[in-house]
């Protein structure tokens, strides 16, 4: 397969490569052979890569990422968690939630700066 049926750029998927458990001299994330100049990838790199987009997308890092190695050729959604992968979530939950506390402070902050501003002509902000 070429870099189009997994569904993403073939860049993202030569960044994907370089991603969490390559190894020096080892095959990285995705196993890849080249044709003709061509890096041609199999159904399992499909899966993992899709798996890997995944991950991030739901907030966790790519660091996060390296404690799903073991399953992120099948269906990570469905799969049993592992107790680590619950205390890697839960960790990155706890960061997410600290973030949006300060930004919800953050914008209250401003909203209030905003009012005051305007005073009586109306308010600016909902």
């Amino acid at each position: 397969m070429g870099d189009r049926p997994a569904g993403r750029a073939g860049r993202l998927v030569r960044h994907r490569r370089g991603a969490p458990g390559r190894r020096r001299g080892g095959r990285g994330v995705l196993g890849v052979a080249r044709e003709v100049g061509y890096r041609v990838y199999d159904e399992r790199a499909v899966v993992r890569v899709g798996n890997i987009r995944c991950l991030p997308a739901a907030g966790l890092t790519l660091d996060d990422v390296r404690v799903f190695l073991p399953c992120l050729d099948g269906d990570v959604a469905a799969a049993p968690p592992s107790d680590r992968g619950l205390q890697v979530a839960l960790r990155r939950l706890a960061v997410l939630d600290r973030r949006i506390a300060a930004q919800t402070e953050a914008r209250d902050r401003l909203a209030a700066a905003l009012r005051q501003a305007v005073g009586g002509r109306g308010s600016p902000v909902a």
